[in-house]
């Protein structure tokens, strides 16, 4: 496994590849991370994963200087996963003041995009970026950011990248929490709390399933229901898996972003309902 910090180390290194798989991350790697690194095995033959906490999606307000950087554990978690670890620093990346910038679709603005303003903006220039320095065949992603997911779809498809993106379903914990690198940031009483979102939306999941259509009754309940027991939530909502528009019928994802504390935390559930 080599780790390179620059882009010209890179392309230099990529070069000769015939077919190349990337898997970007902010580090901190988890089993989630892991599991992607394993499936990007099966789409290239050279397989990069990229560590870079990107300033542009992070707000003033949020978690930028705090967020963890555990480069060398990470690259010891990588050692026999990948071929190549890209971890430029920040001036590699934006060596001048970034002025261009990719606007993603409008569902940015609403969900996660509506409690983070800029959010999506600035991930979706740095994926940008990160695609055209790789310029892989294929790129995964985890679906537990449901939303981000959706939008780079967007992003490939209508800047026509040559890229297959993947989705890789959401790791768990054996009680139901879905892996994340902010899961450390819950104490104890918060870490045991913490699965009542899963369980929420697993719920929800069932009284679909079961019949009930009334989607803004089922939302409201569920905010109702994780308000009581301290959370802050930003939204529950019951989407269209395909558009991330108001949910119809057949396809659906239950989404709910909730802070715990100063921890937040996302998840998703997908549910197909047939007529």
């Amino acid at each position: 496994m080599q780790l390179i910090s620059t882009i010209a180390q890179l392309r230099a290194r990529l070069s000769a590849e015939a077919s190349v798989a990337f898997v970007p991350t902010m580090g901190n790697l988890h089993q989630g991370h892991l599991d992607l690194m394993r499936q990007a095995r099966l789409h290239g033959r050279c397989v990069v994963a990229s560590i870079f906490v990107n300033p542009l999606q992070f707000g003033p307000n949020e978690d930028f200087d705090q967020y963890p950087r555990t480069l060398d554990d990470d690259c010891e978690k990588l050692q026999g996963l990948v071929d190549v670890v890209f971890a430029p620093g920040v001036n590699e990346m934006y060596p001048a003041s970034q002025t261009v910038f990719v606007v993603p679709p409008p569902i940015a603005d609403e969900l996660c995009g509506a409690a983070r303003p800029g959010h999506f903006q600035g991930m979706a220039t740095v994926v940008c970026k990160l695609l055209n320095i790789v310029q892989p065949q294929a790129a995964l992603f985890g679906k537990k950011d449901y939303q981000q997911l959706h939008i780079i779809r967007q992003l490939v498809a209508q800047l026509n990248m040559p890229v297959e993106v993947i989705g890789g379903e959401t790791v768990r914990a054996s009680d139901g929490l879905a892996l994340s690198s902010r899961n450390q940031y819950l104490n104890e009483a918060e870490r045991a709390e913490a699965v009542f979102l899963n369980q929420t939306l697993r719920s929800m999941r069932e009284q679909l399933l079961s019949g009930a259509r009334d989607f803004g009754m089922l939302e409201a309940a569920a905010v109702r229901a994780l308000t009581a027991r301290g959370w802050s939530v930003d939204y529950v909502a019951i989407r269209n898996q395909s558009d991330l528009k108001t949910a119809g019928a057949g396809e659906l994802v239950v989404l709910a972003a909730a802070r715990l504390g100063k921890t937040r935390l996302l998840d998703n559930i997908e549910v197909n309902l047939h007529p």
